[in-house]
């Protein structure tokens, strides 16, 4: 049969029902096992469960179907089970439905979809087209079951829920779409809600909102902005927030609390009002019972919210502030150098202090600072870097890897990066933990270098990933790796090109050791159309023995020593090797100058000297 929300929602506020996993683990399901699951295994409790929230008054119901993507169950092994999955899920709620007692309209069954669970490129690994790929074969198992409408629910990802909205949309069903917002005043006063609204409005969703997260009191605030831009919504806020109990997640049962509240979103603007997470039957009933009266005329404007102050922020360009580093400016117009000096295990970083005095004397323009290298403990790259900066008067490059934090500590660095005047990011996807002093640690990678070179694009144009303002943007210069002498190397520009797609500014090479390696990677660069985007900082390695040339091209992944460079080294004596090594390093920085924006000198951790006296051997 058809079905329309705006027929439904003429004079009234629609009643949704409310959680469906946190009753199933409190009812002993779920456990190790995604509670979706439960539509297989347990589906007399599933279809109960929906016949309490019937009783209790909903006028829609959501199929137990959240979680139930390939992304997700695959975590599980259980990817192969999607369509059964979701199918069951549409047949147990139109059962409860066509079960109910009837005593005029039947309520609507909702297939439930959430996100991935994994973030989408460039943060995380999956393309676009994938991820439509996983909501279509969700959805077509629910329209399949006899679902009315499509729920998107619970996004944090405008992007992600634009490719969910644009594939389901495709079935001809009516799609509502909530996003959740954290429970941050900032965030409130600054108008994202507002934007948020305009934009899924714009796509043609039917009915727009905002779930979970927050709960009712906090919800009225996002609700009544929307409302202002947009007219009606959906609200479907927790109870409050959550607390651990025994590793158990409990949410406090306040039923009237929500009820007062949930009279109050009608009032801001909200038409179907439901629950989420830790939400109850008895919360349905209560929310039921307040609404029963409610008349949508007594609409009223809670908090004196003034969405519209932030209407010429909310449409401004897309564009985000250009680097404000004077190392950013050389690489733009001249000839940068920086040199990578090693810290020491320990607190005790006064010799890296000292060899960065003595750089900057010898003409270098800034001091790169690595960030665990090959997972090694060492201090934290942004706080050497402001030491350094303070103490000696020179620019630092900081290396930031996505080994050791989430995208929540990725981004705190950044934060306070910004805060301390660190200006100069290295992003690089960092070693894995298993080479390094604890191999026994837990690698982190919710990201990788793509993904925080985007991460620091949108921190330039002012905000963080999630789209909330961070104040003034700190003017990165975001900084990548890339790979000449890279086996191969076709591949190895496409994934430049993405850093610069992403927002990259400037490339740091690995070592190159000879000319020719340098014009086929340039060579390659420009057949690509990148040559005006890919600044290029080469990497140099002035080698200090034979011994360490052989180390670094058998046993170090990415470095690739010719073997004329490895034999010379063999045939001189321990005093005349560094000198060679030098050498070479000087011969090649005269002759790549013209080709590159500048020079990475990675000097042995013992003889940072040796990249004082490559310097030198030009003028820079």
């Amino acid at each position: 049969m058809s079905f329309s929300f705006t027929e439904r929602m003429e004079g009234r506020v629609l009643v949704g029902d409310g959680a469906m996993g946190t009753l199933l683990g409190e009812r002993g399901v779920g456990f190790k096992h995604p509670y979706d699951r439960a539509n297989l295994t347990s589906p007399d409790l599933v279809k109960s469960l929906h016949e309490e929230y019937i009783r209790a008054g909903a006028n829609l119901i959501e199929t137990n179907t959240f979680s139930a993507n390939g992304v997700k169950l695959a975590q599980y092994k259980l990817e192969g089970k999607v369509r059964d999955i979701n199918l069951e899920g549409a047949r147990l709620a139109r059962k409860a439905v066509e079960d109910a007692p009837s005593n005029g309209e039947k309520p609507a069954v909702l297939g439930a979809i959430g996100p991935l669970g994994k973030p989408l490129s460039p943060i995380g690994q999956i393309s676009h087209e994938e991820a439509g790929d996983v909501f279509r074969e969700q959805s077509e198992a629910l329209v399949e079951g006899g679902v009315d409408a499509i729920l998107l629910e619970t996004f944090t990802d405008l992007a992600e829920l634009r490719i969910a909205y644009e594939t389901v949309k495709e079935f001809g069903l009516p799609v509502l779409a909530y996003k959740t917002f954290v429970e941050d005043g900032e965030r409130l006063a600054d108008g994202l809600p507002v934007k948020v609204a305009r934009e899924m409005a714009g796509w043609g969703v039917e009915l727009v909102g905002s779930n979970c997260t927050v709960g009712p009191q906090r919800m009225v605030g996002i609700i009544e902005q929307m409302a202002a831009e947009i007219g009606p919504v959906a609200a479907m806020p927790n109870p409050g927030l959550p607390q651990i109990i025994d590793g158990t997640i409990h949410y406090r049962r306040d039923v009237g609390h929500f009820a007062e509240y949930g009279v109050k979103l009608a009032e801001a603007g909200a038409r179907l009002i439901g629950g989420c997470c830790g939400t109850t039957p008895e919360h349905t009933k209560a929310l039921s019972d307040a609404l029963r009266d409610f008349e949508v005329g007594d609409t009223k404007t809670y908090g004196n919210v003034v969405v519209r102050e932030r209407e010429k922020e909310l449409e401004e360009d897309d564009v985000g502030a250009e680097p404000v580093s004077e190392f950013a400016q050389r690489i733009e117009d001249g000839f940068a150098v920086t040199v990578e000096v090693d810290l020491p295990r320990g607190n005790d970083i006064s010799e890296v202090v000292e060899a960065s005095r003595a750089l900057k004397k010898r003409g270098v323009h800034a001091i790169d600072i690595s960030d665990g290298a090959r997972a090694r403990l060492r201090m934290h790259p942004i706080t050497v870097a402001k030491i350094i900066h303070d103490e000696v008067g020179i620019e630092v490059v900081a290396h930031i890897c996505c080994r050791d934090r989430n995208t929540i500590g990725l981004q705190s660095d950044l934060l306070s990066a910004a805060a301390l005047g660190v200006h100069n990011i290295l992003a690089i996807t960092g070693d894995p933990p298993m080479i390094g002093d604890y191999p026994e640690a837990t690698g982190v990678f919710d990201t990788d270098a793509i993904g925080l070179v985007h991460i620091l694009a949108e921190m330039n144009k002012g905000r963080d990933l999630a789209g909330n303002s961070i104040g003034r943007a700190p003017g990165f210069l975001i900084g990548a790796a890339f790979n000449p002498t890279a086996d191969d190397l076709p591949a190895e520009v496409q994934k430049l090109k993405r850093k610069i797609d992403a927002g990259a500014h400037a490339f740091w090479t690995q070592p190159v050791f000879e000319i020719d390696d340098l014009h086929r990677a340039t060579e390659e660069i420009e057949a690509a159309g990148l040559t005006d985007d890919a600044k290029l900082l080469l990497g140099l390695m002035p080698l200090r023995s034979a011994r360490q040339a052989e180390f670094l091209h058998h046993e170090v992944p990415g470095i690739n020593i010719p073997e004329s460079v490895r034999k010379r080294l063999a045939e001189l004596s321990p005093e005349d090797a560094p000198k060679y090594g030098v050498e070479v390093a000087q011969n090649l920085l005269i002759e790549a100058k013209p080709l590159v924006n500048g020079a990475y000198i990675m000097p042995p951790a013992s003889a940072p000297e040796l990249a004082g006296d490559v310097v030198e051997a030009m003028s820079v």
